[in-house]
């Protein structure tokens, strides 16, 4: 990855990580989501968003309504970094599953 997808994935890791703790009763219905990884695609119109969802009733649907209001977030957030960038990328965003995965590892050696 360049030096400029890096920098433009840690504002949008940052700025979106910020919102979905702030809106995350709206957004996420009340679980906990975090941003893990964000990667940008080589032209920087696409940035795949890898998040992990804790402590919601149902973390399948609470993907869905991420996914969903995908639109509405990234008009949020272009709103925010609009002083740092030129074009708000489109947010695809993806199940990182690898602290349930980790979880279930250390379920079965025990």
């Amino acid at each position: 990855m360049s030096v400029r997808q890096e920098k433009i994935a840690s504002v949008i890791k940052k700025e979106l990580g910020k919102y979905l703790q702030q809106n995350a009763v709206v957004v996420a219905k009340g679980a906990m989501v975090t941003v893990t990884v964000v990667r940008m695609s080589p032209d920087l119109s696409i940035a795949k968003v890898y998040i992990s969802i804790f402590g919601g009733k149902n973390n399948n649907e609470s993907f869905d309504n991420i996914v969903n209001q995908s639109k509405l977030i990234r008009h949020e957030i272009s709103k925010i970094v609009r002083n740092q960038l030129r074009k708000m990328p489109e947010l695809h965003f993806y199940r990182d599953d690898s602290f349930d995965y980790a979880q279930e590892i250390d379920k079965l050696l025990q």
